[in-house]
């Protein structure tokens, strides 16, 4: 693979994980409710996803569910209502009474989930499966050792998303310090409204959007 190749595809992947989307919201609401460190595991489970789209991609698995309806239409439903469920979970609950409601062993429980959480929302994105089966074979020549070239590109991939993500993380632990009480108490409300507007988004998206 060519240097500049690989400068235009970090270039083009950047764009795509600085772009807010459902991980992004999933990642700064774990971030305000438990902290930076604990959304590290969401961080690691959505990563996880895209390894295992990317590894999708490289067998050929993610072109057969884009060009299938009725798997494009399982992933792209069961993908919404997953994020809808979250979003009404976090606007009745709120987050400051999960993390108020806390103790030793929810916590340590709340870690494997934050983990699967993070793993079924990149999972369940059709437009990220979508992006990993578009971007990669426009990247890869056929005179090159092509296990190299996915491993670069899944690689880098991977590392951009985590950075990204991680960058929100800090973000919105930072800006949670500086917010008034009677600001805190509306967090909830903001993350929910969002987790359901991106359900709802996600119902809308075709096969031929993408």
């Amino acid at each position: 693979m060519e240097f500049q190749s690989w400068l235009l595809f970090v270039s083009i992947a950047s764009v795509a994980t600085i772009t807010p989307g459902p991980a992004v919201i999933l990642v700064t609401s774990h971030s305000t409710v438990y902290g930076w460190k604990h959304s590290l595991l969401t961080i690691l489970g959505n990563v996880s996803g895209l390894f295992l789209m990317s590894a999708m991609s490289i067998l050929g698995l993610s072109a057969i569910i884009l060009s299938s309806a009725l798997a494009f239409t399982v992933i792209k439903t069961m993908g919404a209502c997953y994020l809808i469920y979250l979003g009404i979970k976090l606007w009745r609950s709120g987050l400051t009474k999960i993390h108020q409601a806390d103790t030793i062993a929810p916590i340590k429980a709340s870690k494997t989930k934050a983990y699967l959480q993070g793993l079924a929302i990149a999972l369940s994105n059709p437009k990220a499966i979508a992006f990993t089966t578009a971007l990669f074979p426009q990247f890869i020549t056929q005179h090159t050792n092509l296990l190299t070239q996915f491993s670069i590109l899944v690689v880098s991939f991977m590392l951009l998303s985590f950075t990204c993500l991680l960058c929100y993380s800090l973000a919105a632990q930072r800006a949670k310090t500086r917010l008034t009480r009677g600001a805190n108490r509306y967090m909830n409300k903001v993350f929910g409204g969002l987790f359901i507007g991106s359900g709802g988004a996600l119902m809308t998206v075709s096969k031929e959007s993408l």
